[in-house]
Parts: structure tokens; sequence; C-alpha cells
């Protein structure tokens, strides 16, 4: 659509909540302002009583295509993103082919213009053989180099130490690390193994992939991003010993930053035994493993005194089939997108988030650390990336709902009180009332602003 209006609207933005009307205008925000009813455009959107955040920017998302179509691909990924209030998200390499030169880098982003309805970057895998490739990546238009420390079936692990400086030393973007130190878990699971044989118990999983493994290895890279004064974003923390590595400092200060995604604030180790819920230690199986309850307190508290700056998903869709099986043969991850929001809106609705807090560290702190152009924030001349919330209408999680390949969820039964009304990706309206428009324009390829 080339005009809309936004009337009626509690915007929350700039840890601020203001009613405004909002006029969007080829596909970016023209003008914010009160009483703009009376111009003239195309369509019209009033927001009596609802919220308006700027849209979710999730940089941690399997998609899963190409090679793992099977699993899910973009556009039934960011069917799921966009109904989660997700309009951007970040790919990561472990798809067939590994995402780890500029001919599969190009393909996937081609592919992701062709399907996806939000918008996308894609991380650029390390190995230990394609140093050159990381070197000649362009800052402004890729969001970074993934460097995988902890998983040997994703096909990108760097295990050479050299290689590993080589790429702090050389690397021309953002760094983002998924820190499991490998030598660690390989021992956890023979010692289990030797115990149970196949049977490991699924509450062994966070013994296995320990928080010595995590710690021992984000120790190390931390340690390693500080020698050479890199750009580091650890991935996915799910310990409360990793949060002694982290500053408090306001973020454009930082050169190590962090992420917390949801389900580990959502789950603890309580729940791999849930009587409730028999399966759920194989439906939560992800890495790194869901940690502790003290370890889950511990990263809300990193969340509030700003030691981990933002929120993030890890969206990795896989089938039901995959789920059901002894535990090393159960995939590991979950499909997430879908209840991004509403998750988060649980902890507005217990008084621990505020909006303006969701939105920070799900918007405005991801556009920042990853030094976005122009998004992440609803401001006049930012493209119109935007999420519409209904506090007071409730829903509950059904696995015939979801819209991810996948088509479970581990929320299965859970009665969120607040959700996702409409979705906005480039002035476009791709998502309202529990319906997506698929004859919606497709997302953008994101760029960015890095030039010191």
């Amino acid at each position: 659509m080339s005009t809309l209006l936004i009337i009626n609207a509690k915007i929350v933005n700039d840890n601020s909540i203001v009613e405004s009307d909002i006029y969007i205008r080829n596909g970016r925000i023209e003008k914010i302002a009160k009483n703009l009813s009376f111009m003239k455009v195309a369509h019209v959107m009033d927001l009596k009583g609802k919220h308006i955040l700027p849209g979710m920017i999730d940089d941690n998302v399997h998609c899963r295509e190409p090679g793992k179509t099977d699993k899910g691909n973009f556009c039934t990924e960011s069917k799921a993103a966009v109904a989660g209030g997700v309009t951007t998200f970040f790919d990561m390499p472990d798809t067939l082919p590994t995402t780890t030169d500029f001919q599969a880098l190009g393909d996937k982003i081609t592919l992701a213009g062709e399907k996806s309805l939000a918008n996308y970057s894609c991380f650029l895998g390390a190995t230990n053989d394609n140093l050159e490739v990381i070197k000649a990546l362009d800052p402004d238009q890729h969001c970074g180099v993934k460097v995988c420390l902890g998983d040997r079936r994703g096909g990108v692990l760097v295990d050479k130490p050299e290689i590993l400086e080589q790429i702090f030393i050389h690397s021309p973007v953002l760094i983002a690390a998924h820190c499991e130190d490998m030598p660690t878990i390989i021992e956890n699971e023979e010692s289990y193994r030797q115990i149970y044989g196949d049977d490991v118990p699924f509450e062994l999983h966070p013994k296995i992939r320990s928080e010595e493994a995590c710690f021992k290895s984000s120790s190390m890279i931390v340690e390693l991003a500080k020698a050479h004064d890199s750009r580091l974003h650890l991935l996915h923390l799910s310990t409360a010993k990793e949060l002694e590595l982290l500053s408090d400092q306001a973020l454009h200060e930082k050169r190590i930053t962090a992420e917390v995604c949801y389900p580990y604030l959502e789950f603890s180790d309580e729940d791999y035994v849930s009587e409730t819920k028999p399966r759920q230690g194989a439906l939560i199986k992800c890495n790194p493993a869901i940690k502790t309850v003290v370890d889950r307190a511990a990263l809300f508290q990193g969340l509030m005194d700003d030691r981990l700056d933002n929120i993030a998903t890890a969206h990795a869709p896989c089938d039901w089939i995959d789920k059901n099986g002894k535990y090393f043969e159960v995939t590991q991850g979950m499909p997430l997108v879908q209840y991004a929001l509403p998750s988060l809106l649980e902890h507005y609705n217990d008084g621990i988030f505020s909006l303006e807090f969701i939105a920070q560290k799900t918007s405005h702190a991801p556009a920042e650390l990853f030094n976005i152009r122009d998004r992440g924030y609803i401001r006049e001349g930012y493209w119109a990336d935007l999420v519409v919330i209904d506090i007071d209408k409730p829903f509950i999680a059904k696995h015939e709902d979801v819209l991810s390949k996948s088509a479970w969820t581990p929320f299965y039964g859970n009665e969120f009180r607040s959700s996702v009304y409409a979705t906005i990706v480039n002035g476009n309206l791709v998502y309202i009332n529990n319906t997506v428009r698929l004859d919606s324009a497709k997302g953008m390829q994101i760029e960015f602003d890095r030039q010191s």
C-alpha cells in the first residue's frame, strides 16, 4: 500500500508511551502527530485501545532454507514470524549447503527476497577454511559472521585456535558466537552413556551441555575479543556465571554485547520432567541447554541491569517426529517466533517488564548493536516496521494454529493474556487479526550503517 494512516495509537517508543497518529507513505513513516485524520490516504487503521511498538528484530533464527525445507522455509517461517510480531530476522548459516561462501550467501539472500514476508539478513558461517571470505564481507550489507564453538553437526564449527584468532583479528563485521566447549560436552556425553546407554534421561541435558561447557567457551572468546578489540555478540546465553563476563555500560560504549533468547526465560530444568507435559524434556531440548531456576532468575536480572542487551528467539523448526526418540536421537531446537511477543507480554502482565522495556530489548537494542539503518524505532523517516498488540485479548496456544512448517509448539495449552493484533512490514499490512496476508509485498534485505 502506498499510504496508510494509523490513528488513535498508543505509541511505545524511546522509553515513552504517547497517543498519536502515524502517517506512512511509500513504506516509511512520514509524520507522527495528533489529529491527522483529515489526511486523504488509501487506508486507515483505527487502533483505539491498542498499543503499537516497533517490530521485533530477531537476530537468531533458523529458517532451514536451502536444503532443509522439510523442516521449514522462508515463506513458512516468516509467516510465523510476523504473527509473533517479528518484522526482521537474521538467518543462521547451518543450511545445506552451509552459508560459508559468497555463492551460498547470495543464493540464500535471493531465496529470502522471493519468499519472506519479513525483512531479513543472513549470517556468513565461519569455518576453519574461509578466512578470506570473511575478510571480504561488506560491513554495510552483511549482519555478521557466525562463529560456532559448540555444535559439531552444524557444518560451521571452528575448532582451530589459530584460525579463530585470525577471524577476530580480521573480521570487518560483528562476530556472533555460539559458545559451548565441545571437548567438555563430548566427555559428559560419554560419561552418561556409560551409565544409561542410549536411554539418557532428558533432564540430564543441562548436565551434558553444562554450565562449565558454556563458561569455558564464552570466557575464552571474550578474552580473545578484548585482546583484539573485536566486535563480539554472544548468542543465547543460558547461565548465571556467564553474566560475570559482561558489562553494564551503556550500549553505545560496548564492544562486547550479549543476548538472551526468550525460551531461557520461560523454561528451566524443572520443565524437563514436567508431570503435566510428560514429553516436555524432548520438546525443549536445545543448544545450549535450558539450565536451572537460578540461572533463569539471573538472566532476568541480567536483562534488567543491562548486562544482557537484547532478546531473541533461537527459532529452530523441526518435525514432531524429530522430537520422538531417545536422547541422542532427538533433534535440538524448537519453533518459537510465533509466540515471541505474546510470551514477553506475559512478563508485562506480571509487572516484571514494562512495554517500553520490551521495545528496548527487542527493537531498539538490536538496531543499535547491529547498526541497522533506519529501523528499530518509530521515528519520522524510518521504515514502518510496526507491531500492534492487544493487551486485553487472551488466546490459547494450539498445535493446529502454528504457522511454522513444524506445526507444533512447546507452549501447547498455554493461555497467553495478550496477543499480536497486526504486523506492518515496510508500510505493508502483512498480518491482522489472526490472518497472514500472503498477497503483501515481500520483505527487504536489511542495510547497515557501519562507517567509522
